[in-house]
C-alpha cells in the first residue's frame, strides 16, 4: 500500500481543513526559564537548552524557574534558524532566541502532530536572513487538520499518524546507536591493524 493510499484509508472520507499554525498553536518566550548560573556539570539535574545545534548546553543545579515539560511537552523553535526539537523533560533555557510552542487546544490538535508536520517544511532561509521567523513566517503556514468538525475522529487520525512516526523515530534511534557502536569498533580495529602492519623492524642504520 502506497503512502497516499494509506492516508486515504486513514481519513476514510473525512474532510481536511488547512489552518494557520498561529490559529492552532501558541508560543511563549523562555524569559521566565532563563538560567542565571554559568556553572554547568553533568552531575547536576536540570538540562539547559539552547536554540542552537548544541541543544543541551549542560546541566544546572538551579531549583527555580524550571519549565515542567514532563507535564506539558513543548516544541522548542529556533527563531532564527527554524530548527526545532520535541521536549518532554523539565529544563531551563539559555537563549531567548527561541520560542516554546504549545497547542492552543489539546482536545482538537495534538502538539506532536504539529511537531512532525513542522519538520516537513523545507528550509527557505536566505543568507544573512536574521529576522524572527515564527511571527513573520511560520505562524502563517497552513497545517492540515483532518475532520475538523469531529474533534474525536480528528484526534484519532492525528494520534495514529503520531504513533506511526514515533515508531519509525524509535527504530531510527536504535539503528543509529547500533551503527555508531559498530563504527567505533571498526575504527578501533582499523587503528590496531594499521599500527601493527606498519610496525616494521627498524634497521640498525635507521635506528642510528
Amino acid at each position: 500500500m502506497t503512502g497516499a493510499n494509506f492516508l486515504e484509508k486513514l481519513l476514510d472520507g473525512a474532510e481536511v481543513e488547512w489552518r494557520a499554525l498561529g490559529e492552532v498553536t501558541q508560543y511563549e518566550q523562555p524569559t521566565k526559564y532563563l538560567v542565571n548560573s554559568k556553572i554547568y556539570h553533568d552531575n547536576f539535574k536540570t538540562p539547559v537548552l539552547t536554540a542552537g545545534k548544541t541543544f543541551i548546553l549542560g546541566y544546572t543545579d538551579e531549583k527555580s524557574g524550571i519549565y515542567k515539560a514532563s507535564e506539558r511537552p513543548v516544541i522548542i523553535f529556533d527563531d532564527f534558524t527554524t530548527a526545532n526539537k520535541w521536549v518532554d523533560f523539565d529544563f531551563k533555557a539559555k537563549s531567548s532566541a527561541m520560542k516554546m510552542i504549545t497547542s492552543k487546544d489539546d482536545s482538537k490538535v495534538l502538539l506532536k502532530y504539529v511537531y512532525y508536520w513542522l519538520n516537513t517544511i523545507p528550509c527557505e532561509l536566505l543568507d544573512r536572513d536574521h529576522k524572527r521567523q515564527w511571527i513573520g513566517s511560520f505562524s502563517n503556514k497552513k497545517i492540515p487538520i483532518p475532520c475538523p468538525d469531529n474533534p474525536q475522529k480528528s484526534l484519532a487520525i492525528q494520534s495514529e499518524i503520531v504513533r506511526i512516526l514515533d515508531t519509525f523515530t524509535e527504530l531510527t534511534a536504535e539503528l543509529t546507536a547500533e551503527l555508531t557502536a559498530e563504527l567505533t569498533a571498526r575504527q578501533k580495529q582499523y587503528a590496531y591493524y594499521r599500527d601493527m602492519l606498519f610496525n616494521f623492524p627498524k634497521s640498525k642504520k635507521a635506528a642510528g
